[in-house]
């Protein structure tokens, strides 16, 4: 097991952070002003959990506030925070005036990184971010990131990035994403097709 921690902050929210992702959050609730409140003054994270439609995923991402964009009178605001480390909800706690729990923070299991799987990962991400917006990364920035830099960048759904989050290996999350890498420049390709279609004769056709 990992560290524990209890009197956790929580956020359930419809959406899952992940290490290094940078997340718009507009606080707006008395109890979440509260939390906020409290990291600010202890300078400490708080965790982001996707509420589903199936109810409140067991593990989630630690996030800092990194910035405080504006806030209002009434205590509102708007801020920017960065997934930090992945945990898992060990037991909920209702005696704060926000939500908490105890948590365990996760660590990967100890694994020699294959250099293979990193490559080609490397390879995908860059050809599709070059499809997207014609700019390719460095080659230097590149060496730098690892699977959570790599998917922080992306749009996926919500279940790819939870099972991103609960996966305790980089080696299988770096073969998770390339197999979603691989299947975003499809899509994007097809997309792309599609819209040249349109534009030549009104009609997109399939097959």
């Amino acid at each position: 097991m990992g560290p524990t921690v209890r009197d956790f902050p929580l956020f359930p929210l419809g959406i899952v952070a992940l290490p290094s992702e940078v997340v718009p959050l507009h606080i707006f609730e008395e109890r979440y002003k509260a939390m906020v409140a409290v990291c600010l003054e202890h300078e400490q994270e708080f965790g982001i959990v996707w509420l589903s439609d199936d109810g409140l995923r067991n593990v989630g991402c630690a996030c800092e506030i990194s910035e405080i964009l504006d806030r209002a009178e009434d205590g509102r605001m708007n801020l920017l925070a960065r997934g930090t480390r992945p945990f898992r909800i060990l037991a909920r706690q209702d005696d704060l005036p926000y939500p908490a729990g105890e948590v365990e923070f996760l660590a990967d299991k100890e694994e020699e990184l294959d250099g293979e799987l990193l490559a080609a990962a490397h390879e995908v991400y860059a050809g599709l971010v070059e499809q997207a917006t014609d700019q390719r990364p460095e080659e230097s920035e590149l060496l730098t990131m690892g699977s959570y830099d790599m998917a922080a960048t992306v749009d996926f759904g919500l279940d790819a990035k939870q099972g991103l989050l609960d996966l305790r290996s980089e080696n299988a999350r770096l073969r998770l994403l390339t197999r979603l890498f691989r299947s975003a420049v499809k899509r994007l390709a097809f997309a792309e097709r599609a819209q040249e279609r349109a534009r030549s004769n009104g009609k997109v056709r399939f097959g």
